[in-house]
């Protein structure tokens, strides 16, 4: 990737500051700054040191050889000559303390039915699963894939994979048959575990048909187990014989035990598929030991985690949030946590709060799409619960603007609640850029400091550093991806492809401030040269959102024949508030007033909604082919394909 050697220009000045209460930091895990600063020293200065004392918190069969291993770098290697098993430390170092009876999952369906699951109850039902996936022939590093809402049977399957050796391959309950086909037979997927379906905004998608549709030219797939969730709601289910299981059937009748199998450090724990420029997936590639613990240490330093936390991650298990922040991580803290199946507007838009007030929720991680929702939606919905459990927020995805970040401080952490807003990616597998609860003061829509062993770094194209520029990671760190299945190329020429190969290349912008805070800009591709001008699309919409009545925007760049480039602004505005000439006029009086008038749109667009992934992400590629005209090609796979329809056809009225 080449990308223009000049320093981008920040145009964001952000002058609040919010430190954690003395409460918070004298209970804090690190407890002020000097305390993270001298941790982070250490682990920059003697990182095997560091790594290995964290190490030492969990179960191992067999410890190390060595905690870092870089003769073959990109391709490194963690905690090298180990063996452990995640499954063991996520349940069973917990039974083994005398932990078995507390609540592991409060899982609370979208039609109001639930399930209390204590960890020795999900020890034994992942054992079950273990047992039949060996029954029907399972071996170690064979590929299955997971393709369920959200569930227990979702956990139980991951967990029950890596407790065997089997390599899980999770996809997101909402991708199409296409999407399917090519993640099975990129990665020779042998078995799938699904549904008969799963519950959404009160509908029941019929998971199983698009499986059917999916696998139906892989010959690779040799099972298809089958969870019956959509009960009676389903007319039919069809199954196919000598193919077709019912999980429920092949539970029953076998054993409650399970040994966990002893895995190599490097062993592949799972494949995550993630979106490439080329447009073919890439299955991201994570490992058993390095993960292990950076995904246990992140979990336990950016929450703040303690033994009677009731924790709440509202992402998919579909997605890297999901598989460190719901399941890994959080079940190596053995912590109590909510698992929920549905919309976050379903049957109303104060589900999320009902659901907090009801298990008391202490830790809410979520992200900034949905702040931005639950702005849309009115504070109404918010006023009259009960959310004063609440000790600690976060945010994930992508960058929050900090009007976004300022409501959630006061509506929901009540100007008590201290808020993580963190920076990381399926590859890095855990928190990269993160405030520490009780150490970090910080600023609303920045990511602020380093986790860890993480080394970032603001570079041009040359390695020279800047205040503004390309990010960087210059050290190895033990949750990064191991490569791109089948494509190990592909791995170097996309991570390790800038800096002689020498830094890891996140493909974010981001920029220094003066106190050594780190704000992600948004990725390079989205960094518009308006007149000479370099600035990142995301602080363009930061100032949108500002605006008392815009609930989100997303500001893309086109083709401009003076300007070099001319930006086109997408605004999605709060219920009631019209959108017209008079909104228009404020707006860009207000680029006027925060950036200056060379950043003046062409066209302010105002819509219900913005074009999303079904994890939330805005797709700009998209609102940029709208806006330059473009065939916009298969668009089935967005949360909503409507919204697509309606701005085209605005675009081409304007």
């Amino acid at each position: 990737m080449t990308i223009d050697n000049s320093s981008m220009e920040s145009v964001s000045h952000e002058e609040r500051k919010f430190s954690p209460s003395s409460e918070f930091v004298d209970a804090a895990h690190i407890s002020g700054d000097k305390a993270y600063r001298a941790l982070y020293e250490k682990s920059i200065q003697d990182p095997e040191a560091f790594w290995a004392e964290a190490a030492g918190e969990l179960h191992w069969f067999r410890k190390w050889d060595t905690v870092l291993d870089g003769a073959n770098a990109p391709f490194f290697k963690w905690f090298d000559g180990s063996r452990t098993n995640l499954s063991y430390n996520c349940l069973d170092r917990h039974i083994d303390a005398g932990l078995g009876d507390k609540i592991a999952i409060h899982w609370e369906g979208e039609p109001g039915d639930s399930r209390d699951i204590t960890y020795a109850q999900l020890h034994i039902e992942v054992c079950r699963l273990a047992n039949a996936l060996k029954v029907r022939g399972v071996q170690k590093g064979d590929r299955i894939a997971v393709y369920l809402p959200m569930i227990p049977e979702l956990a139980i399957s991951v967990l029950a994979c890596a407790r065997i050796g089997a390599v899980h391959s999770v996809i997101f309950a909402g991708f199409s048959a296409d999407s399917i086909r090519d993640r099975i037979l990129d990665s020779e997927t042998r078995m799938v575990i699904t549904a008969d379906g799963g519950y959404r905004r009160g509908k029941v998608l019929e998971l199983k048909k698009i499986v059917d549709e999916g696998v139906m030219t892989c010959d690779c797939v040799q099972d298809v187990i089958v969870v019956k969730r959509g009960g009676d709601h389903l007319v039919d289910c069809p199954m196919m014989d000598g193919r077709d299981s019912w999980y429920h059937n092949l539970v029953a009748n076998v054993d409650d035990n399970c040994p966990a199998e002893e895995m190599d450090a490097e062993d592949l724990l799972f494949l995550l598929y993630t979106s490439g420029t080329t447009g073919k997936p890439k299955g991201i590639m994570h490992t058993t030991a390095g993960y292990q613990v950076y995904s246990y240490l992140t979990s336990k330093y950016v929450f703040d985690l303690k033994q009677d936390d009731v924790y709440w991650c509202t992402a998919d298990v579909g997605w890297i949030t999901g598989h460190t922040y719901i399941v890994y991580g959080i079940m190596q803290n053995g912590v109590t946590q909510v698992m929920y199946e549905g919309a976050p507007n379903h049957p109303d838009e104060g589900r999320f709060w009902e659901i907090i007030e009801k298990y008391k929720v202490s830790i809410f991680y979520t992200a900034p799409t949905a702040i931005r929702a639950f702005m849309k939606w009115g504070n109404d919905w918010v006023t009259g619960k009960d959310i004063s459990s609440l000790r600690l927020l976060g945010t994930v995805g992508e960058p929050i603007n900090p009007e976004a970040w300022i409501w959630y401080h006061k509506m929901i952490g009540a100007e008590r609640c201290p808020i993580v807003d963190t920076w990381w990616q399926t590859e890095t597998g855990g928190h990269m850029l993160t405030p520490m609860p009780g150490a970090t003061a910080t600023k609303p829509g920045c990511a602020t400091v380093p986790f860890f062993g993480v080394e970032p770094a603001i570079l041009l194209d040359d390695g020279s550093e800047v205040e503004a520029g390309i990010l960087a990671i210059k050290k190895p760190w033990p949750g990064m991806l191991r490569g791109i299945y089948g494509d190990p190329q592909r791995y170097k020429d996309t991570y390790w492809c800038k800096w002689g190969g020498k830094y890891y290349f996140p493909g974010d912008g981001a920029r220094c401030d003066e106190d050594g805070y780190i704000w992600i800009l948004g990725r390079v591709d989205d960094v518009v040269n308006v007149s000479g001008h370099r600035i990142g699309t995301a602080e363009l919409e930061s100032v949108f959102v500002e605006h008392q009545d815009v609930a989100e925007s997303a500001v893309v760049g086109i083709s401009h024949e003076i300007k070099g480039q001319g930006l086109v602004a997408f605004v999605t505005v709060i219920d009631g508030r019209d959108q017209d000439e008079n909104l228009r006029n404020e707006l860009v009086a207000m680029i006027d007033k925060g950036i200056g008038k060379f950043a003046r749109p062409e066209r302010i667009l105002f819509s219900s909604d913005l074009p999303k992934t079904r994890s939330g992400k805005i797709m700009r590629r998209i609102l940029r082919d709208i806006a330059e005209g473009k065939d916009l090609g298969n668009v089935t796979t967005l949360a909503d394909p409507t919204v697509v329809e309606d701005l085209q056809k605005q675009y081409l009225k304007a």
